[in-house]
Protein backbone atom coordinates (compact mmCIF):
# COMPACT_ATOMS: atom_id res chain seq x y z
CA UNK A 1 0.00 0.00 0.00
CA UNK A 2 1.32 3.35 -1.17
CA UNK A 3 0.83 6.45 1.54
CA UNK A 4 0.44 9.62 0.01
CA UNK A 5 1.97 12.47 1.69
CA UNK A 6 -0.25 14.87 3.22
CA UNK A 7 0.49 18.65 2.66
CA UNK A 8 2.49 20.49 5.94
CA UNK A 9 0.43 22.14 8.30
CA UNK A 10 1.52 25.32 10.26
CA UNK A 11 -1.86 25.49 12.35
CA UNK A 12 -3.17 22.59 14.59
CA UNK A 13 -6.46 20.45 13.48
CA UNK A 14 -9.28 19.62 15.39
CA UNK A 15 -11.81 16.97 15.41
CA UNK A 16 -15.54 19.06 15.62
CA UNK A 17 -18.90 18.30 15.74
CA UNK A 18 -21.75 18.71 18.80
CA UNK A 19 -22.78 17.40 21.93
CA UNK A 20 -26.37 18.04 22.98
CA UNK A 21 -26.34 20.89 20.82
CA UNK A 22 -23.30 22.30 21.94
CA UNK A 23 -20.14 23.02 19.52
CA UNK A 24 -17.13 20.61 21.07
CA UNK A 25 -13.64 19.95 19.55
CA UNK A 26 -11.15 17.86 20.58
CA UNK A 27 -7.58 18.80 19.85
CA UNK A 28 -5.01 16.30 17.74
CA UNK A 29 -1.48 15.36 18.93
CA UNK A 30 1.36 16.30 16.93
CA UNK A 31 0.78 14.49 13.30
CA UNK A 32 3.70 14.26 10.23
CA UNK A 33 1.29 16.83 8.91
CA UNK A 34 2.20 19.74 11.37
CA UNK A 35 6.24 18.81 11.63
CA UNK A 36 8.81 19.38 9.71
CA UNK A 37 10.36 16.22 7.59
CA UNK A 38 12.08 15.04 10.48
CA UNK A 39 9.51 15.36 13.40
CA UNK A 40 11.86 17.71 15.24
CA UNK A 41 9.95 20.99 15.02
CA UNK A 42 6.80 22.80 14.01
CA UNK A 43 6.11 22.67 10.07
CA UNK A 44 6.96 26.45 10.58
CA UNK A 45 10.47 25.83 11.74
CA UNK A 46 9.87 26.95 15.03
CA UNK A 47 11.61 24.46 17.23
CA UNK A 48 9.46 22.18 20.23
CA UNK A 49 9.95 24.38 23.10
CA UNK A 50 12.21 22.96 25.95
CA UNK A 51 11.01 23.35 29.80
CA UNK A 52 12.13 23.59 32.85
CA UNK A 53 11.06 22.77 36.42
CA UNK A 54 11.50 21.70 39.74
CA UNK A 55 10.30 18.77 42.10
CA UNK A 56 10.35 18.75 45.66
CA UNK A 57 9.94 16.67 48.16
CA UNK A 58 11.16 16.38 52.01
CA UNK A 59 13.30 14.51 54.17
CA UNK A 60 15.60 13.17 51.55
CA UNK A 61 15.83 9.09 51.63
CA UNK A 62 16.36 6.41 54.54
CA UNK A 63 20.55 6.35 53.55
CA UNK A 64 21.13 3.75 51.49
CA UNK A 65 17.53 2.97 50.25
CA UNK A 66 17.60 5.16 47.00
CA UNK A 67 20.33 4.18 44.70
CA UNK A 68 22.74 1.44 44.53
CA UNK A 69 26.08 2.64 42.41
CA UNK A 70 27.20 0.47 39.93
CA UNK A 71 30.42 0.36 37.12
CA UNK A 72 31.29 3.72 35.71
CA UNK A 73 28.74 6.16 35.89
CA UNK A 74 26.08 3.16 35.94
CA UNK A 75 23.31 2.93 38.87
CA UNK A 76 19.97 1.35 39.77
CA UNK A 77 17.12 2.50 41.59
CA UNK A 78 16.74 0.80 44.94
CA UNK A 79 13.68 0.00 47.66
CA UNK A 80 12.36 3.83 48.12
CA UNK A 81 12.90 5.32 44.45
CA UNK A 82 12.42 1.74 43.11
CA UNK A 83 9.07 3.10 40.98
CA UNK A 84 11.54 5.30 38.92
CA UNK A 85 13.29 2.73 37.56
CA UNK A 86 11.13 2.52 34.07
CA UNK A 87 12.83 6.01 33.77
CA UNK A 88 16.52 6.10 34.57
CA UNK A 89 18.11 5.31 31.52
CA UNK A 90 16.26 7.62 29.18
CA UNK A 91 15.63 10.42 31.51
CA UNK A 92 17.24 10.31 35.03
CA UNK A 93 20.41 11.47 36.28
CA UNK A 94 21.34 11.06 40.24
CA UNK A 95 23.51 13.27 41.83
CA UNK A 96 25.40 12.03 44.97
CA UNK A 97 28.36 13.42 46.75
CA UNK A 98 27.87 17.43 46.04
CA UNK A 99 28.05 19.41 49.69
CA UNK A 100 26.92 22.37 50.93
CA UNK A 101 30.07 23.80 52.90
CA UNK A 102 28.63 26.42 55.56
CA UNK A 103 31.66 28.11 55.77
CA UNK A 104 31.38 28.89 59.41
CA UNK A 105 27.28 29.08 59.14
CA UNK A 106 25.07 27.21 61.42
CA UNK A 107 22.47 24.82 59.46
CA UNK A 108 19.11 26.00 59.45
CA UNK A 109 17.71 21.99 59.94
CA UNK A 110 15.81 21.34 56.94
CA UNK A 111 16.23 24.63 55.25
CA UNK A 112 19.53 25.39 54.89
CA UNK A 113 20.36 22.78 52.24
CA UNK A 114 17.35 23.47 49.69
CA UNK A 115 18.14 27.44 49.69
CA UNK A 116 21.55 26.57 49.04
CA UNK A 117 20.99 24.28 46.27
CA UNK A 118 18.31 26.43 44.75
CA UNK A 119 20.14 30.15 45.71
CA UNK A 120 23.58 28.77 45.52
CA UNK A 121 24.14 30.54 48.70
CA UNK A 122 24.27 29.65 52.21
CA UNK A 123 21.66 31.24 54.65
CA UNK A 124 22.60 33.03 57.45
CA UNK A 125 19.47 31.60 59.39
CA UNK A 126 15.77 30.88 59.04
CA UNK A 127 13.62 33.27 56.29
CA UNK A 128 16.94 34.42 54.95
CA UNK A 129 16.26 34.07 51.28
CA UNK A 130 20.42 35.02 50.10
CA UNK A 131 19.90 35.86 46.55
CA UNK A 132 16.86 34.77 43.59
CA UNK A 133 16.20 30.67 43.31
CA UNK A 134 17.64 29.32 39.74
CA UNK A 135 14.15 29.07 38.60
CA UNK A 136 13.05 32.51 38.46
CA UNK A 137 16.84 33.34 36.63
CA UNK A 138 15.54 30.67 34.19
CA UNK A 139 11.99 32.22 34.05
CA UNK A 140 13.61 35.75 33.40
CA UNK A 141 15.04 33.93 30.27
CA UNK A 142 12.65 31.51 28.71
CA UNK A 143 9.44 32.61 30.15
CA UNK A 144 8.56 35.87 29.25
CA UNK A 145 6.63 34.80 25.56
CA UNK A 146 4.32 32.18 27.99
CA UNK A 147 0.86 33.24 29.36
CA UNK A 148 2.30 32.79 32.80
CA UNK A 149 6.24 33.23 33.79
CA UNK A 150 6.08 30.63 35.78
CA UNK A 151 3.32 28.66 37.62
CA UNK A 152 3.70 27.29 41.20
CA UNK A 153 1.62 24.29 42.78
CA UNK A 154 1.62 22.81 45.94
CA UNK A 155 -0.24 19.14 46.61
CA UNK A 156 0.21 20.01 50.48
CA UNK A 157 -2.94 22.65 50.68
CA UNK A 158 -0.81 25.44 52.22
CA UNK A 159 0.13 27.69 49.41
CA UNK A 160 3.29 29.20 51.71
CA UNK A 161 4.39 25.57 50.49
CA UNK A 162 6.51 26.85 47.48
CA UNK A 163 9.81 27.45 46.92
CA UNK A 164 10.36 29.88 44.71
CA UNK A 165 11.48 33.29 45.58
CA UNK A 166 12.77 36.94 44.21
CA UNK A 167 14.36 37.45 47.99
CA UNK A 168 12.97 36.58 50.92
CA UNK A 169 10.46 39.61 50.73
CA UNK A 170 8.86 38.13 46.94
CA UNK A 171 7.71 34.41 47.54
CA UNK A 172 5.68 32.90 44.42
CA UNK A 173 3.04 31.41 46.61
CA UNK A 174 1.86 27.53 44.91
CA UNK A 175 -1.39 27.21 43.98
CA UNK A 176 -2.87 24.48 46.16
CA UNK A 177 -7.10 23.95 44.88
CA UNK A 178 -6.86 21.50 41.73
CA UNK A 179 -10.13 23.09 40.52
CA UNK A 180 -8.72 26.84 40.91
CA UNK A 181 -5.28 25.65 38.72
CA UNK A 182 -7.87 24.35 35.82
CA UNK A 183 -9.84 27.66 36.20
CA UNK A 184 -6.78 30.14 35.98
CA UNK A 185 -4.65 27.94 33.53
CA UNK A 186 -8.07 26.91 31.26
CA UNK A 187 -11.21 29.22 32.18
CA UNK A 188 -12.42 32.24 30.14
CA UNK A 189 -9.10 33.98 29.58
CA UNK A 190 -7.75 30.89 28.04
CA UNK A 191 -7.15 31.22 24.20
CA UNK A 192 -7.50 27.59 21.84
CA UNK A 193 -4.84 27.49 19.33
CA UNK A 194 -6.72 26.01 16.60
CA UNK A 195 -8.69 29.34 16.58
CA UNK A 196 -8.08 30.71 13.28
CA UNK A 197 -10.41 33.95 13.90
CA UNK A 198 -8.49 35.12 17.69
CA UNK A 199 -9.19 38.63 18.01
CA UNK A 200 -7.50 40.74 21.45
CA UNK A 201 -10.16 40.71 24.30
CA UNK A 202 -10.65 44.99 24.45
CA UNK A 203 -10.66 44.89 28.17
CA UNK A 204 -7.29 43.56 27.98
CA UNK A 205 -5.88 46.15 25.57
CA UNK A 206 -7.37 48.78 27.99
CA UNK A 207 -5.49 47.27 31.25
CA UNK A 208 -2.45 47.37 28.94
CA UNK A 209 -2.60 51.72 28.21
CA UNK A 210 -3.09 51.62 32.05
CA UNK A 211 -0.04 49.87 33.03
CA UNK A 212 2.14 51.90 29.82
CA UNK A 213 0.72 55.03 32.21
CA UNK A 214 2.08 54.12 35.43
CA UNK A 215 5.33 52.65 33.57
CA UNK A 216 5.70 56.32 32.34
CA UNK A 217 5.68 57.44 35.47
CA UNK A 218 7.85 55.35 37.02
CA UNK A 219 11.85 57.24 36.86
CA UNK A 220 9.46 60.67 38.48
CA UNK A 221 8.01 59.02 41.33
CA UNK A 222 11.82 56.81 42.14
CA UNK A 223 13.25 59.95 41.94
CA UNK A 224 10.65 61.56 44.94
CA UNK A 225 11.52 58.53 47.45
CA UNK A 226 14.13 57.54 49.84
CA UNK A 227 15.98 54.08 49.07
CA UNK A 228 13.57 51.75 51.38
CA UNK A 229 10.84 52.80 49.43
CA UNK A 230 13.04 52.54 46.34
CA UNK A 231 13.57 49.51 46.64
CA UNK A 232 9.92 48.73 46.99
CA UNK A 233 8.95 50.37 43.92
CA UNK A 234 11.43 48.37 42.40
CA UNK A 235 9.75 45.23 42.81
CA UNK A 236 6.42 46.66 41.83
CA UNK A 237 7.19 47.31 38.61
CA UNK A 238 9.10 44.28 38.10
CA UNK A 239 6.00 42.74 39.28
CA UNK A 240 4.20 45.13 36.37
CA UNK A 241 6.79 44.87 33.65
CA UNK A 242 5.86 40.85 34.30
CA UNK A 243 2.22 41.65 33.54
CA UNK A 244 3.04 43.90 30.44
CA UNK A 245 4.54 41.06 28.97
CA UNK A 246 1.74 39.03 30.07
CA UNK A 247 -0.53 41.16 28.73
CA UNK A 248 1.35 41.28 25.15
CA UNK A 249 1.24 37.43 24.94
CA UNK A 250 -2.99 37.54 25.07
CA UNK A 251 -2.62 40.17 22.29
CA UNK A 252 -1.37 37.87 20.20
CA UNK A 253 -2.65 34.64 18.27
CA UNK A 254 -1.11 31.75 20.38
CA UNK A 255 0.98 29.34 19.07
CA UNK A 256 0.11 26.33 17.31
CA UNK A 257 1.09 23.51 19.77
CA UNK A 258 -0.73 20.06 18.34
CA UNK A 259 -0.65 18.67 21.52
CA UNK A 260 -2.59 21.34 23.09
CA UNK A 261 -6.13 20.35 24.10
CA UNK A 262 -8.58 21.83 26.95
CA UNK A 263 -8.67 18.86 29.88
CA UNK A 264 -11.62 18.33 32.07
CA UNK A 265 -12.53 20.13 34.58
CA UNK A 266 -11.67 18.72 37.81
CA UNK A 267 -14.10 18.12 41.26
CA UNK A 268 -13.71 20.65 44.01
CA UNK A 269 -11.77 18.26 46.32
CA UNK A 270 -10.30 18.71 49.94
CA UNK A 271 -6.84 20.02 50.44
CA UNK A 272 -4.84 19.16 53.34
CA UNK A 273 -1.43 16.78 54.67
CA UNK A 274 -3.18 13.62 54.78
CA UNK A 275 -0.85 11.33 52.19
CA UNK A 276 -3.96 10.10 50.40
CA UNK A 277 -5.07 13.64 49.97
CA UNK A 278 -1.51 15.15 49.12
CA UNK A 279 -1.20 12.02 46.57
CA UNK A 280 -4.32 12.65 44.90
CA UNK A 281 -4.07 16.48 44.51
CA UNK A 282 -0.49 15.69 43.44
CA UNK A 283 -1.54 13.41 40.64
CA UNK A 284 -5.08 16.13 39.55
CA UNK A 285 -2.33 18.53 39.38
CA UNK A 286 0.30 16.97 37.44
CA UNK A 287 -2.36 16.20 35.02
CA UNK A 288 -3.28 20.19 34.68
CA UNK A 289 0.53 21.48 34.48
CA UNK A 290 1.37 18.91 31.44
CA UNK A 291 -1.83 20.12 29.48
CA UNK A 292 -0.21 23.59 30.13
CA UNK A 293 2.89 22.64 29.31
CA UNK A 294 1.56 21.39 26.02
CA UNK A 295 -0.37 24.30 25.60
CA UNK A 296 2.69 26.70 26.08
CA UNK A 297 0.76 28.11 28.86
CA UNK A 298 4.25 28.51 30.58
CA UNK A 299 7.70 27.11 30.01
CA UNK A 300 8.61 27.21 34.08
CA UNK A 301 6.89 25.70 36.92
CA UNK A 302 7.67 24.29 40.16
CA UNK A 303 6.16 21.72 41.73
CA UNK A 304 6.11 20.63 45.87
CA UNK A 305 5.15 17.02 46.64
CA UNK A 306 5.69 17.74 50.74
CA UNK A 307 7.77 20.81 52.55
CA UNK A 308 10.83 20.25 53.79
CA UNK A 309 9.78 19.28 57.55
CA UNK A 310 7.39 17.37 55.79
CA UNK A 311 3.65 17.51 57.73
CA UNK A 312 2.10 14.43 55.51
CA UNK A 313 0.58 11.88 57.91
CA UNK A 314 -1.39 9.27 57.48
CA UNK A 315 -5.63 9.86 57.66
CA UNK A 316 -6.64 9.67 61.54
CA UNK A 317 -3.32 9.71 63.09
CA UNK A 318 -1.13 12.54 64.28
CA UNK A 319 2.73 11.81 63.72
CA UNK A 320 3.76 13.25 60.75
CA UNK A 321 6.65 12.47 58.10
CA UNK A 322 9.04 15.08 60.19
CA UNK A 323 8.27 13.30 63.70
CA UNK A 324 8.48 10.14 62.45
CA UNK A 325 12.03 10.86 61.08
CA UNK A 326 13.29 12.12 64.39
CA UNK A 327 11.34 9.72 67.08
CA UNK A 328 10.54 6.71 65.23
CA UNK A 329 12.97 3.96 66.36
CA UNK A 330 14.94 1.53 63.75
CA UNK A 331 13.44 -1.81 63.25
CA UNK A 332 15.98 -4.35 65.35
CA UNK A 333 15.92 -6.78 62.17
CA UNK A 334 15.68 -4.19 58.98
CA UNK A 335 17.84 -1.51 60.32
CA UNK A 336 15.72 1.53 59.18
CA UNK A 337 12.68 3.44 60.38
CA UNK A 338 9.94 1.49 58.65
CA UNK A 339 7.53 3.87 58.88
CA UNK A 340 9.75 6.78 57.70
CA UNK A 341 10.81 4.69 54.65
CA UNK A 342 7.17 3.94 53.38
CA UNK A 343 6.53 8.24 53.64
CA UNK A 344 9.68 8.26 51.21
CA UNK A 345 8.52 5.52 48.82
CA UNK A 346 5.43 7.26 48.60
CA UNK A 347 7.07 10.79 47.33
CA UNK A 348 8.99 9.10 44.47
CA UNK A 349 5.83 6.71 43.24
CA UNK A 350 4.11 10.07 42.96
CA UNK A 351 7.02 11.70 40.97
CA UNK A 352 6.97 8.29 39.06
CA UNK A 353 2.79 8.72 37.68
CA UNK A 354 3.75 12.52 37.06
CA UNK A 355 6.55 11.38 34.91
CA UNK A 356 4.17 8.68 33.41
CA UNK A 357 1.69 11.97 33.03
CA UNK A 358 4.39 13.87 31.29
CA UNK A 359 5.95 10.45 28.97
CA UNK A 360 1.86 10.51 27.40
CA UNK A 361 1.60 13.62 25.57
CA UNK A 362 2.97 13.14 22.23
CA UNK A 363 5.11 16.16 21.16
CA UNK A 364 6.91 15.53 17.29
CA UNK A 365 8.77 12.15 17.79
CA UNK A 366 9.17 12.15 21.16
CA UNK A 367 7.02 12.91 24.46
CA UNK A 368 6.59 16.20 26.83
CA UNK A 369 9.36 14.53 28.86
CA UNK A 370 11.56 14.65 25.65
CA UNK A 371 11.42 18.43 26.16
CA UNK A 372 11.49 19.11 29.60
CA UNK A 373 14.27 19.61 31.89
CA UNK A 374 13.38 18.88 36.00
CA UNK A 375 15.28 19.48 38.62
CA UNK A 376 14.03 16.76 41.82
CA UNK A 377 15.47 17.88 45.07
CA UNK A 378 14.95 17.42 48.75
CA UNK A 379 16.86 18.85 51.88
CA UNK A 380 19.05 17.19 53.66
CA UNK A 381 20.64 13.40 53.38
CA UNK A 382 19.58 12.14 56.12
CA UNK A 383 16.38 13.64 58.16
CA UNK A 384 17.19 12.22 61.17
CA UNK A 385 20.70 13.93 62.04
CA UNK A 386 19.30 17.01 59.34
CA UNK A 387 22.99 16.47 57.12
CA UNK A 388 23.41 18.96 54.32
CA UNK A 389 26.47 16.51 53.28
CA UNK A 390 25.76 14.98 50.10
CA UNK A 391 22.19 15.62 49.63
CA UNK A 392 21.17 13.98 46.54
CA UNK A 393 19.27 15.42 43.68
CA UNK A 394 17.78 14.16 40.30
CA UNK A 395 17.43 16.04 36.85
CA UNK A 396 15.09 14.37 34.40
CA UNK A 397 14.03 15.01 31.22
CA UNK A 398 15.84 15.08 27.96
CA UNK A 399 15.60 19.19 27.55
CA UNK A 400 15.62 19.20 23.83
CA UNK A 401 18.36 16.66 23.65
CA UNK A 402 20.63 19.19 25.56
CA UNK A 403 21.52 17.04 28.31
CA UNK A 404 22.95 13.12 28.62
CA UNK A 405 20.87 11.13 30.65
CA UNK A 406 21.26 7.75 32.97
CA UNK A 407 23.80 8.58 34.54
CA UNK A 408 24.91 8.43 38.10
CA UNK A 409 27.26 11.39 38.60
CA UNK A 410 29.15 11.70 42.74
CA UNK A 411 30.38 14.96 43.55
CA UNK A 412 33.41 13.40 45.47
CA UNK A 413 32.19 16.70 47.84
CA UNK A 414 32.07 19.51 45.08
CA UNK A 415 29.48 22.64 45.88
CA UNK A 416 26.38 21.66 45.02
CA UNK A 417 26.03 25.07 43.30
CA UNK A 418 27.44 23.40 40.30
CA UNK A 419 24.32 21.31 39.67
CA UNK A 420 22.50 24.57 39.50
CA UNK A 421 25.38 26.18 37.27
CA UNK A 422 24.83 23.43 35.39
CA UNK A 423 21.23 23.52 34.87
CA UNK A 424 20.84 27.37 33.89
CA UNK A 425 23.66 26.96 31.23
CA UNK A 426 21.32 23.97 30.08
CA UNK A 427 18.73 26.21 29.46
CA UNK A 428 20.62 29.40 27.83
CA UNK A 429 20.82 31.64 30.98
CA UNK A 430 24.07 33.39 29.72
CA UNK A 431 25.51 32.81 33.04
CA UNK A 432 29.56 31.60 33.51
CA UNK A 433 29.84 31.87 37.79
CA UNK A 434 26.98 31.16 40.11
CA UNK A 435 27.07 31.28 43.87
CA UNK A 436 29.02 33.04 47.12
CA UNK A 437 31.68 31.95 48.87
CA UNK A 438 32.48 28.54 49.00
CA UNK A 439 29.50 27.82 46.79
CA UNK A 440 30.39 29.86 44.10
CA UNK A 441 31.98 27.98 40.70
CA UNK A 442 32.58 28.45 37.47
CA UNK A 443 32.40 24.66 36.39
CA UNK A 444 29.89 22.92 35.07
CA UNK A 445 29.29 19.03 35.11
CA UNK A 446 30.70 18.56 31.96
CA UNK A 447 29.43 14.44 32.22
CA UNK A 448 25.71 16.29 32.06
CA UNK A 449 25.98 18.70 29.31
CA UNK A 450 25.35 16.98 25.99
Amino acid sequence: MTLLKTKRASRRGFLRGTLAGTAVGVGLPFLDMFLNGNGTALASGAPLPVRFGTWFCGLGHTPGRGMRALEGNDYEFIEECLSLEPYKKDYINYFSGFNTPLDGSISAVHYTGWVAGKTGSVPQGFGMIPAPTLDTIIADKIGTKSRFKSLEISSTGNPKDSYSYRNAGNHNAGEVSPLNFYLRLFGPEFRDPADKDFTPDPRVLLRQSVLSAVEGDRSRLVRAVGSEDRARLDQYFTSVRELEQQLEVSLSAPPALEACHKPKRPEEVPVGYDVETVNANHDTLSEILALALACDQTRVFNMMYTQAASEARVKGTTFTHHILSHEEPPDDHLGYQIQTAWFNERGYEALSRMLGTFSNIREGDGTLLDNVLIFAQTDTSDAKTHSVIGIPSMTIGKAGGRVNTGLHINGNAAPQSRIGLSLMQVMDVPIAEWGTRSLRTSTPISEFLA
